[in-house]
């Protein structure tokens, strides 16, 4: 075997400029694998992030009349003993309200949060641009759209008229922004007790909210499955965002398969090169294989040759690959960018998908010289020698 590898070095050596397109044509193919599936990953990633990063992954919410829940605490400790998976479980109460400002009229949405508690969903006091979070129940935070319609500011006062008839005045501690507009600009945060005072729903909330770690946010399902033995009321039902986001996931799945598709694709290409050229090695050294087995060694030994030479070859194209994949990435992400300078799809790197690439050039490159291999075990040595 030792032999059979010195011999594939020495072939390889002999013509460096075959040996090194050959590597370049190798580093290629798995370079656009890097670049193709890292792309696409931070597409999927960003999305994710944006749709459900920090908002609601599993909700439990009512189907009776009101809406209402009751006794959401003990629901919401039993969620959090009946699956360990939860890392945030919030109560909130919605209603909607409305602002009235120089004869204009805005819709908003109250939402009241422990903030203690929704912090960990929905990342509060990172998406404030302006002030703090509401600690009273005469406090709230507004988004940024909101804000600019109704010229408002931290600082500012702003009274909230609700269906009842209901009037009362808020001093706004902060302004925030969610990144998504409809929620800036009908989101209207207070504390949870401020919504339940002015609605009269002491003990009462709309929905409860929980999110699982990020890394396995697409078993949201699952988990929302093993929750269902919590539920004893009929009227009470869990939802969660994969069943509400069915038209994201179907984009979701033929980006993986079109990534998947050029994968494919692109390591076929690099195994019939490879497979051709290793081919045509055997022809051009099929002079030295003759004299080399005329010598003693076996057929089994020459095949190794152009085995070692395709492992060789997929070692020197994998880890080229890998600079060029990750410098393409790279570059994607300095030119590709927003006007805040922000790039329009984030790097995202996947340390097992690059294993996954190196791995795959190496055994592609392996399994390519199997032809040329079992071509050149097959030459008799006497009948090349003596064609010449």
């Amino acid at each position: 075997m030792r032999i059979a590898f010195k011999i594939a070095s020495r072939f390889l050596l002999s013509n460096k400029g075959q040996t090194i397109l050959i590597a370049l044509g190798i580093a290629i193919g798995i370079s656009v694998q890097i670049f193709i599936g890292s792309l696409i990953s931070g597409l999927q990633k960003s999305l994710i992030d944006t749709t459900i990063g920090n908002a609601s992954q599993i909700t439990i919410v009512s189907d009776a009349d009101d809406r209402l829940i009751n006794n959401y605490e003990a629901l919401a400790r039993s969620a959090k003993r009946q699956d360990l998976r939860l890392t945030a479980v919030s109560p909130v109460l919605d209603q909607p309200g409305l602002i009235i400002n120089d004869e204009r009229s805005e819709s908003i949405l109250l939402r009241g949060f422990d903030f203690n508690r929704a912090e960990a969903i929905y990342e509060f006091s990172q998406r404030i641009l302006v002030g703090k979070l509401p600690v009273r129940d005469n406090q709230a935070m507004i988004g940024i759209d909101l804000a600019q319609e109704l010229g408002a500011s931290a600082g500012d006062t702003i009274e909230v008229t609700v269906l009842n008839g209901q009037k009362r005045t808020y001093l706004v501690t902060g302004i925030f922004d969610l990144k998504v507009q409809t929620v800036n600009k009908t989101w209207f945060l207070t504390t949870l007790s401020s919504v339940q005072d002015l609605f009269a729903k002491d003990g009462q909330v709309t929905s409860i909210e929980m999110q699982i770690d990020p890394a396995i946010a697409f078993e949201s399902d699952l988990v929302a499955a093993d929750l269902l033995p919590i539920i004893t009321d009929p009227e009470l039902k869990i939802t969660n965002w994969k069943a509400q986001n069915e038209s994201l996931l179907s984009g979701l799945n033929g980006q993986s398969v079109s990534s998947y598709m050029i994968q494919f694709f692109v390591v076929v290409s690099v195994v019939l090169g490879i497979a051709s050229v290793l081919a045509i090695s055997v022809l051009q050294k099929s002079k030295q294989i003759g004299i080399l087995k005329a010598m003693g060694i076996r057929s089994r030994q020459s095949s190794l040759i152009f085995l070692f030479q395709g492992l060789i070859l997929g070692l020197l194209g994998g880890i080229l690959g890998l600079g060029i994949g990750l410098g393409l990435a790279y570059s994607f992400t300095q030119f590709a960018v927003r006007p805040d300078g922000t790039p329009v799809v984030a790097l995202y790197i996947d340390q097992n998908f690059l294993i996954l690439s190196f791995f795959l050039a190496v055994v592609s490159s392996t399994l390519a010289a199997l032809v040329p291999a079992r071509k050149s075990a097959k030459l008799d040595p006497i009948e090349v020698i003596r064609n010449g």
